[in-house]
């Protein structure tokens, strides 16, 4: 239960709703077990089954005495109103109390629906910032569609399962200790009766709600698959298609879905079975009460009015303790949502920024890296001891074979990733001593998978640049031989693209991409493999715009096609994670080393 603890803890930024709501909770109680009060002097006064003391008795914290009490003020009353008029009084007495109960339930429901709005849209909130600071390693272990699955399905389990089973957790308590301090005042002798078969009950439904919390951490994780098989099949929409697997997919999400189904079937049968199984021992404790209570009637050991009294609010304990017993099975459902939920706020961000982090000033001297070495969770090393250095404005490119670790290394100088050992310094400052955003602000990136969103071209050109004029984003489109097509586009630059680019050609995308690291204008530019998926014309196109972008930066550039970097300042060959060789263009090609091999199989 400690995760259903962490969504609870969320309680504390409504301190005042959930004050007003236990309020109004406990006066609703109160004017409603005042209501069946009212029952009591109405059968004395049509039956007149109580004897009235002959002299005015003395008021006392009993049972017997407070009957004495009250039944000689009301044969009083009687005798001086007369019996119609002390029958109008009650029924009167009685509506205002259903009347006051029924208003105070209502302001209790409204302080708790801003509690319970409240408190998801602050769990959502959380939720998403947490998986937008996450590293990126964490998405290399964790679905996209599993995510997406805890932001909507866990919160939604979260809230019809803890957060609105609030109002049962404060009502359903303070009306079985109201109803039950009086039952016990009214008969002591009758309520002992009733908590003999109560402990029987808790342990059946504690055994139930184990079942279901098992039950319903298997359905949110096989939710989470779904989601995730969802996810892969529409990105890759075209590649399924194309390779005719539509049934093969279909297959395996049928199967997830039927074990799913399977699983709801087993939780609605346990959750079920609790509800019927508290019904029918509250009915066995009623039946017991009404065969001996009855004969403690017969015996003239209690009143009839008061036994009918004890017999009502006795009936009247039973729901608020089966609303009880249902909302302690929707907290073992819900529990197994909150635990996914708390996974990800508790997920390690492994790049931690220190307390007294500077921010970076402009960049004026050079990247530095000194002997850094990396590798993943499973311990195979990716980079193994890299020096080289990036002097500012200049041109830098890293080639070499797939799988030799050129992402990975140019995604450490943003801190996408911290090197496993050595160091990695901005004009001298160590990355870990710096703000992370102002770090990153100096940074763009044009990638061979330009990430864009399903938003207009203007939006997509001016995402992480805020305040930017439509002049200055046609400008930047300008720059990057984008303005062109996009003026041909429906709506122009308020054209929307579609999910990822979808509308757009990959030289399009490409373009965009480009013109949005234009307008941000960064310092030091990374290009990983940007004109490496497009065809020759388009080719030309980005390449023009890039040399436009690459002008009086400091550039990073990953290349398979040689040609692209043949000017670059520096070159470092990659090979299994280590530099093997750097220089030139023609220095390397002087060499005859490995480079001059990637650029011979090229030229063929």
């Amino acid at each position: 239960m400690k995760a259903i603890a962490r969504v609870l803890a969320y309680l504390r930024y409504f301190p005042a709703q959930i004050a007003f709501h236990v309020l109004f909770t406990l006066l609703y109680i109160l004017f409603n077990l005042g209501s069946y009060v009212m029952i009591v002097p109405f059968v004395e006064l049509l039956f007149g089954l109580g004897d009235v003391p002959a002299a005015e008795p003395q008021l006392a914290f009993s049972q017997e005495a407070f009957s004495d009490w009250a039944f000689w003020h009301l044969n009083r009353y009687r005798s001086t109103l007369g019996l119609w008029q002390c029958l109008l009084i009650i029924s009167a007495s009685y509506l205002a109390c259903s009347f006051l109960s029924n208003l105070f339930r209502y302001l209790a429901t409204v302080a708790l629906n801003i509690v319970r709005n409240g408190l998801i849209e602050r769990l959502r909130n959380d939720l998403y910032h947490r998986i937008t600071i996450l590293p990126v390693s964490f998405f290399g272990h964790n679905r996209r569609g599993d995510l997406i699955s805890r932001m909507s399905n866990d919160l939604s389990d979260i809230e019809w399962n803890v957060v609105s089973v609030l109002q049962m957790l404060v009502k359903s308590p303070l009306n079985i200790i109201v109803f039950c301090a009086t039952l016990l005042f009214v008969s002591w002798r009758l309520f002992v009766l009733f908590l003999l078969v109560f402990p029987l009950g808790l342990r059946v439904v504690s055994a139930i709600g184990k079942r279901l919390k098992r039950d319903s951490r298997q359905s949110r994780t096989l939710m989470g698959r779904m989601f995730a098989l969802i996810d892969e099949a529409l990105s890759s929409v075209r590649v399924v298609k194309a390779f005719g697997r539509e049934e093969d997919l279909s297959a395996r999400f049928s199967a997830l879905n039927a074990r799913y189904a399977r699983t709801l079937v087993r939780m609605a049968r346990r959750n079920e079975l609790s509800s019927p199984f508290s019904e029918v021992l509250g009915t066995l404790a009623l039946v017991i009460i009404l065969i001996v209570g009855g004969s403690w009637v017969v015996g003239g050991h209690i009143l009839p009015s008061v036994f009918i009294f004890f017999v009502i609010i006795f009936a009247r304990t039973i729901p608020p303790i089966l609303a009880l017993v249902n909302a302690y099975n929707s907290l073992q459902k819900g529990s197994a949502a909150a635990a996914r939920f708390a996974e990800v706020l508790d997920a390690d961000e492994v790049i931690l920024e220190r307390p007294d982090a500077v921010s970076l000033p402009p960049f004026s001297s050079a990247i530095e890296l000194r002997d850094v070495c990396f590798h993943f969770g499973d311990g195979v090393p990716i980079l193994s001891h890299i020096d080289l250095t990036i002097p500012h404005g200049s041109t830098v490119a890293i080639v070499g074979p797939s799988g030799a670790g050129k992402s990975t290394l140019v995604d450490l100088l943003p801190r996408f990733y911290d090197p496993t050992s050595g160091s990695i310094t901005v004009d001298g400052l160590a990355l870990p001593d710096l703000n992370i955003n102002s770090l990153r602000s100096q940074f763009g990136l044009v990638s061979q998978n330009c990430i864009l969103f399903n938003d207009t071209v203007a939006a997509n050109i001016a995402f992480g640049a805020a305040g930017y004029s439509l002049d200055q984003i046609r400008a930047a489109a300008r720059a990057a031989h984008a303005d062109e097509f996009i003026d041909a586009l429906p709506q122009g630059y308020d054209t929307t693209i579609g999910d990822r680019g979808f509308n757009l050609s990959g030289g399009q995308r490409q373009r965009i991409s480009i013109a949005r690291a234009l307008l941000r204008d960064p310092s030091i530019l990374i290009l990983d493999e940007a004109t490496s998926a497009l065809d020759t014309e388009s080719e030309r196109l980005v390449q023009d715009a890039l040399e436009r972008l690459m002008k009086s930066r400091t550039t990073i550039a990953i290349a398979h096609r040689l040609s692209t970097i043949r000017n670059a300042d520096e070159i470092y060959v990659l090979h299994e994670g280590q530099i093997v060789e750097r220089g030139t263009h023609g220095e390397l090609i002087a060499q005859g080393g490995y480079y001059k091999r990637l650029n011979d199989m090229q030229a063929l």
